[in-house]
């Protein structure tokens, strides 16, 4: 049996988004596909969370966007990071390291 999909904190879904479209530029429906694969189910992102996000990061001018077509031959509107949110997203990584530090300690203390 599968486990349910994990709540995403505040602000997490936007350093993942920056992660997949730093890879390669990327698709709205790709993107959530792509972190559902890659986290082995455990962030499976509704579309209303996903576009939401990528307005915030495109207002933010950390990532940017083009039309394309898709391999189906679709029209589909790519993502990928601008300069700045190549730099954001190093930013994110360090940070979330830190938290994730903080949390084991809390965790291990006492134990």
């Amino acid at each position: 049996m599968s486990q349910p999909a994990a709540t995403l904190l505040p602000g997490t879904l936007e350093m993942l988004i920056l992660k997949v479209v730093s890879a390669e530029p990327e698709h709205g429906w790709g993107i959530g596909n792509r972190l559902a694969h890659v986290s082995d189910g455990v962030f499976d992102v509704n579309q209303g969370s996903l576009y939401p996000a990528l307005q915030r990061l495109l207002r933010k001018g950390w990532i940017k966007s083009e039309w394309r077509r898709t391999e189906n031959g679709r029209r589909a509107r790519y993502y990928a990071t601008t300069k700045s949110g190549a730099r954001q997203l190093v930013t994110e990584r360090e940070s979330w390291a830190r938290q994730v530090e903080g949390v084991r300690l809390v965790l291990d203390w006492a134990t």
